[in-house]
């Protein structure tokens, strides 16, 4: 009964719809009560005060108030530690199924107090611990297992704390429209293959010397006339330029040519496929009884092959 309960409280508290944009806790978001240690203070208080009535202790008088006064201040410092801290939801980026996804979310704080032990998590009980200093923007990450592919939701968060004293808890909770997309694993390693006679529409491009072919994350070795300087000074990290030799024939990645395997199976294989032929530096495309992608090697050719097996089949999931 007592779960039924929270949840009906949960969806009385929570009316809003999924959120965007920048949000602020205000005193209409910020939700407050005795803890289980708060609970156990305030009989002990309880006692303490019947005791000083019967025995008409001055000093016990004192005390008893005085630990009461103690109290109502960790309730308002519990409230104090939440309040107008602004939060949004940013970039997440792709991982493959059986990873972790790291939602990030940015907690700013305007005020000149340290917010200290403040907890975020969701229903399934993953969940990270964290402070935040005065006059600072502080990115946070969710880490929530990945368990198959296509859109994985954060859902709606909690974020609460008890601090000073641990006496009161004080919680709201965040919705933002943010989604992390989860590829299918890929399977273990495969032979590629073979690519098929031109047809005009594409062609392998090995390594070479002769067309520029975009770039690519710079290996250990790698000459230093190929770095690209100006992606290094546009703070896009060490990459290095790529050049191709066209050889005359293209590499389909079909899924026809999978047989009798299952969906997902299939599914693991082409994205193992897709992970090796953009390795190799491949000029490859992929074709899916939903529609094909012409031969490409660029990185946003690689992700968009990642995307549409992720999304293969999965219904409302072609966004």
């Amino acid at each position: 009964m007592t779960g039924k309960l929270k949840q009906l409280f949960r969806n009385w508290a929570f009316r809003r719809t999924v959120e965007t944009g920048t949000v602020e806790l205000n005193q209409r978001r910020v939700y407050i009560l005795p803890s289980k240690q708060g609970l156990g203070f305030a009989v002990v208080l309880l006692v303490m005060l019947l005791g000083d009535i019967n025995y008409n202790l001055s000093l016990g008088y004192v005390l008893t108030f005085m630990l009461a006064m103690m109290a109502v201040m960790s309730m308002l410092y519990a409230f104090r530690n939440l309040a107008h801290l602004r939060i949004h939801a940013g970039h997440v980026t792709p991982v493959f199924s059986g990873e972790d996804a790291q939602f990030v979310f940015h907690f700013d704080n305007p005020g000149t107090l340290t917010r200290y032990q403040l907890h975020l998590h969701d229903d399934a009980g993953h969940r990270t611990t964290f402070d935040l200093p005065a006059l600072t923007s502080t990115p946070v990450h969710l880490s929530i297992p990945a368990t198959q592919r296509g859109w994985l939701d954060s859902e709606r968060l909690s974020l609460y704390t008890e601090f000073p004293l641990g006496l009161f808890h004080a919680w709201t909770y965040i919705h933002f429209d943010v989604r992390c997309l989860v590829y299918p694993p890929p399977a273990p390693q495969q032979v590629l293959p073979a690519p098929s006679a031109q047809s005009g529409t594409g062609a392998i491009h090995a390594t070479g010397d002769e067309d520029y072919a975009g770039l690519r994350n710079y290996i250990p070795g790698d000459a230093l006339p190929r770095i690209a300087w100006k992606a290094l000074a546009r703070e896009q990290g060490l990459q290095v330029k790529q050049f191709s030799t066209p050889q005359g024939r293209e590499l389909w990645l079909d899924w026809n040519q999978l047989g009798t395997h299952a969906v997902e199976t299939r599914l693991q294989i082409l994205t193992r496929w897709v992970l090796d032929a953009d390795a190799q530096g491949l000029l490859y495309g992929l074709r899916l009884p939903d529609g094909e992608l012409p031969p490409n090697n660029l990185p946003a050719h690689k992700a968009e092959c990642l995307r549409r097996l992720a999304l293969y089949g999965l219904s409302g999931a072609a966004t």
